[in-house]
C-alpha cells in the first residue's frame, strides 16, 4: 500500500497551487518599454526572404499558386504571427541574454497548462505509467511507490487492450472497455443513458471537429453557424473543407450572451444567399469569451436545431472549468434528453478532451465526440471516415477513460485526487478574478467576467493614432497592440481579429494559466506597458 498519503497529498495541494520562483520576470532594467522599436511594427520575414535567400524554388513542383487554395485561406491565429515573433525573440535571448527587457517570453496565447507550471493529475500519471510499462506491476516495489486503485485501474485497462500493448493499435473507435467506462461516466454526469457505440476516442477534439466537417461539408453552398468570436479551429477547419462559416455575433453587453433571434436572422441571411446551413457551433463554455450558458437558453438553442434541422455540434471541453458560483455545466444531451427529445429527434454531437478542465494534459492528445441522432447509414460513413486514421493514441484513449472515471469516495486515491483538483480550480478562479480587475482598470479596456474556461477576452478601445500606426504596418490594431506589447514585455496573447469579432472592435485573448505567483508580474508589466502605449497614442 501506499505509504505517507497524506503527506504526499498537502505537498501536492501545494505544488498545485504555487511552485518555486523561476526566471519568469527576475529582471527589471531601466531601459524604456520598446514598443516603439522598429521590430514592433515590421512583420516577421518570410522564409523566401530570409531563410531562402538567394535560393530559386520556381521550378519546384509546388509553388503558391499550385497548392490547394483552401489551405492559403486557413488561418489559425493561436499559433499565427505573433507567435512566431515570440518563437524568434525567444532563440534571441537564447543567444544573447539580455537583449531585451525581459528574460523569458510568456505564452498567454493558448490554452496550454502544464507548459506554464500546471502539475499532472498524480493518479491518472500513475496509471499511465503502469499501462506503459506493464512489467512493473509484478514487482513488490510498485506497491509502496504506487496506489492501490492507481495498479487495479492498470490492471483493468490492461486487460481490456487486445496483446496488453499500449504500442498496438486499437479498434478506430477507440479500445471498447474503455468506452464502456466513458459511457458510464456520461450517464453519471448527465442521469441519462449512453452507449459505448455512439462514442468515437480521438487524438484531442481537434481531429473530431475536422471530422463533422467532412461529413458535413460537400461545397461552399453548405453553411456553418460558428459563434463570433470563435476558437479558430471552426473558421480553419471549415476553409479546409470548403465550406462557408455563417457568422452569429455573441452579445458582449450582456456578458457574451447567445441571442435565439441572432441565430434566426443569420439564417435568414444565409438562406437569402443560396447558403444551405447544416449545422450549429456552440462553445460551453465559451472560447475565447469565458461565458457558461444558463440552461434555459440551451433548451432555446436545442428547439432551434430541431426546429430548423440542423446539426448541433456541441464544444463542451471546459466542462469543468466553471468558476462563478451561481452557474453549473449542462451538457447539450442532458438538456435535451430532459426535453423529451429522444436518439431520432435530434441529431447532436458532443466534444470533450482531456487538454483542458483540470487535467490540462494537452501533450497527450486525448478526446472524444459522442454522436447521437444519426442514422445507421451515417454512422458506417463517419466510422469510415475514423477508420481512415486507424486509431486515436492509446495513452489519449486511457487518459479519456480516467477523465470520466476518476477515484472514487473510498479509493486509496480519492483524498489527494480531489485536493489536487479543488486546488487547480480554486486557483484558475483567483487568477482569473485578479486579472479580470486588472484589465477593467486600464484606460480603455473593459472586460467580461470569466465564467469558465481558461481565458479573458477584454475589448480594447484604441486611439485613432494607434490605428493609423496600425493601418502603416499593414496590420490590424489589435494585432498592432499585441505586438507592441510582445517586444515590451515578452508576454504573448492573441489579437482579437484573430477570432473575429463585431467590426469596428478590438480584443485580444489572454489565457488565465500562469501560475498564481507570477500574475502579479504580468499584471505590472501590463499595466506599465499599457499607460506607455496609451500616452504615446493618444490623440
Amino acid at each position: 500500500m501506499r505509504r505517507f498519503v497524506a503527506e504526499k497529498a498537502r505537498n501536492l495541494v501545494a505544488q498545485a497551487v504555487s511552485y518555486p520562483p523561476s526566471s519568469v520576470f527576475p529582471r527589471r532594467t531601466s531601459s524604456p518599454l520598446r514598443f516603439l522599436s522598429g521590430t514592433s511594427t515590421t512583420p516577421l520575414p518570410s522564409p523566401s526572404s530570409d531563410s531562402m535567400a538567394g535560393s530559386d524554388y520556381s521550378s519546384t513542383p509546388l509553388t503558391l499558386q499550385s497548392i490547394n487554395p483552401k489551405v492559403l485561406k486557413c488561418e489559425y491565429a493561436v499559433r499565427g504571427e505573433i507567435v512566431n515573433l515570440a518563437q524568434k525573440i525567444q532563440e534571441e535571448l537564447q543567444a544573447k541574454p539580455g537583449s531585451h527587457p525581459f528574460d523569458e517570453i510568456i505564452y498567454c496565447n493558448i490554452g496550454n497548462p502544464q507548459s506554464l507550471g500546471q502539475q499532472p493529475i498524480t493518479f491518472f500519471r500513475e496509471v499511465l505509467a503502469l499501462c506503459d510499462h506493464p512489467s512493473i506491476l509484478d514487482k513488490s516495489e510498485t506497491q509502496g511507490l504506487f496506489s492501490a486503485d492507481s495498479i487495479e485501474r492498470a490492471f483493468q485497462i490492461l486487460d481490456q487492450i487486445p496483446g496488453r500493448a499500449t504500442g498496438a493499435y486499437s479498434h478506430s473507435q477507440g479500445i471498447k472497455g474503455l468506452r464502456d467506462t466513458i459511457a458510464s461516466g456520461i450517464e453519471a454526469r448527465d442521469g441519462f443513458p449512453a452507449n459505448p457505440n455512439d462514442i468515437f476516442l480521438t487524438d484531442g477534439a481537434s481531429p473530431a471537429v475536422h471530422m463533422m466537417m467532412q461529413l458535413l461539408i460537400s461545397s461552399e453552398n453548405d453553411g456553418i453557424l460558428c459563434p463570433i468570436p470563435q476558437y479558430p479551429l471552426y473558421s480553419a477547419s471549415i476553409a479546409l473543407h470548403g465550406g462557408t462559416l455563417v457568422p452569429y455575433y455573441l452579445d458582449e453587453a450582456t456578458g457574451w450572451g447567445l441571442e435565439i433571434s441572432e441565430l434566426k436572422n443569420q439564417l435568414e441571411t444565409a438562406k437569402s444567399k443560396g447558403i444551405k446551413v447544416r449545422s450549429l457551433v456552440v462553445i460551453n463554455p465559451g472560447n475565447p469569451t469565458g461565458q457558461v450558458l444558463a440552461e434555459a437558453n440551451q433548451k432555446e438553442i436545442v428547439d432551434f436545431c430541431k426546429k430548423e434541422g440542423l446539426v448541433l455540434l456541441a464544444d463542451e471541453v471546459y466542462q469543468e472549468n466553471v468558476y462563478v458560483p451561481d452557474k453549473q455545466f449542462h451538457s447539450f444531451k442532458k438538456v435535451a434528453r430532459s426535453m423529451g427529445y429522444g436518439e431520432k429527434d435530434i441529431s447532436l454531437v458532443s466534444f470533450q478532451s482531456v487538454s483542458k478542465g483540470f487535467y490540462g494534459e494537452c501533450g497527450k492528445r486525448g478526446g472524444y465526440m459522442e454522436v447521437t441522432g444519426f442514422s445507421p447509414e451515417i454512422r458506417e460513413q463517419i466510422y469510415k471516415v475514423a477508420s481512415v486514421n486507424l486509431c486515436s493514441n492509446i495513452s489519449g484513449q486511457i487518459l479519456a477513460s480516467l477523465v470520466m472515471s476518476p477515484p472514487k469516495v473510498g479509493d486509496e486515491s480519492y483524498e489527494s485526487f480531489s485536493a489536487e483538483k479543488d486546488a487547480i480550480l480554486s486557483s484558475l478562479a483567483r487568477r482569473a478574478k485578479t486579472l479580470e480587475d486588472a484589465l477593467n482598470s486600464l484606460e480603455g479596456i473593459t472586460c467580461n467576467k470569466a465564467e469558465g474556461a481558461m481565458y479573458l477576452f477584454p475589448r480594447i478601445r484604441l486611439p485613432e493614432k494607434a490605428i493609423k500606426a496600425a493601418e502603416a504596418a499593414k496590420t490590424a490594431p489589435d494585432a498592432f497592440y499585441a505586438r507592441c506589447l510582445l517586444n515590451a514585455t515578452g508576454v504573448v496573447v492573441v489579437p482579437g481579429s484573430g477570432f473575429r469579432q463585431v467590426p469596428g472592435t478590438w480584443h485580444f485573448r489572454c489565457t488565465i494559466l500562469p501560475q498564481e505567483d507570477k500574475i502579479p508580474a504580468i499584471v505590472s508589466r501590463l499595466t506599465e506597458f499599457h499607460q506607455r502605449f496609451m500616452d504615446q497614442y493618444r490623440d
